[in-house]
């Protein structure tokens, strides 16, 4: 798998209203009268962070009638499914996510497992058993559990084939989640395969 250090960047605006804006710029750029509060309470709420990964992108001929119609350039990011699953499980487990709910790629469901309250190691280990599907695969899906001081749910998608202008990982968070704990796992993946373009969605 390419692998390059790209530098990662904040996200650069807030979807929402004014004050929320504020509050992001706020939260990542202290006031100094403001630096002495608790930054363990802070937390991160509702997120929809898209980027992409840091690799080389291939220009693919559409298939379908309706895909040629559309005249949209198709693109094949050029990383290993397989490779990815594994460091994204590894990021979830670095940032305390104990819970493999669900893999699913192109639509066929390879793990579930919600009932299991600390799996996620484990996946890590068997996830060779999926490898076949995961080579050939196009769209790869993962939803993680985190049951912290407060619960929430990251489902991610990886895109190997998408049209031209659309990102390659789209990260949804569901509730709330503490800063620190979504840096570590953003901050391994730009260690170990590189991010880019964020585009960022959410509030504080």
């Amino acid at each position: 798998m390419s692998r390059y250090g790209s530098g990662f960047r904040e996200p650069p605006w807030v979807m929402g209203s004014p004050k929320e804006v504020m509050d992001w710029m706020d939260a990542t750029h202290p006031k100094k009268d403001d630096q002495k509060v608790d930054k363990g309470k802070k937390y991160l709420t509702n997120l929809n962070i898209k980027f992409d990964f840091d690799v080389p992108q291939k220009e693919i001929e559409p298939k379908g009638f309706l895909a040629k119609l559309s005249g949209k350039k198709t693109v094949e990011e050029e990383f290993d499914p397989l490779s990815s699953t594994e460091i994204i499980l590894r990021g979830l487990a670095k940032a305390k996510f104990k819970n493999t709910a669900k893999i699913v790629v192109d639509g066929e469901t390879l793990y579930e497992r919600p009932e299991k309250k600390s799996d996620l190691k484990e996946t890590i280990h068997i996830i060779d058993d999926f490898s076949e599907q995961l080579k050939n695969g196009k769209i790869l899906e993962i939803t993680a559990l985190l049951d912290d001081v407060v619960k929430c749910t990251a489902m991610i998608k990886v895109k190997k084939i998408h049209p031209l202008g659309e990102h390659s990982l789209n990260i949804q968070i569901k509730g709330k989640i503490r800063r620190e704990i979504y840096h570590t796992f953003i901050n391994y993946l730009k260690e170990k395969i590189g991010l880019r373009n964020n585009h960022w969605e959410g509030r504080l």
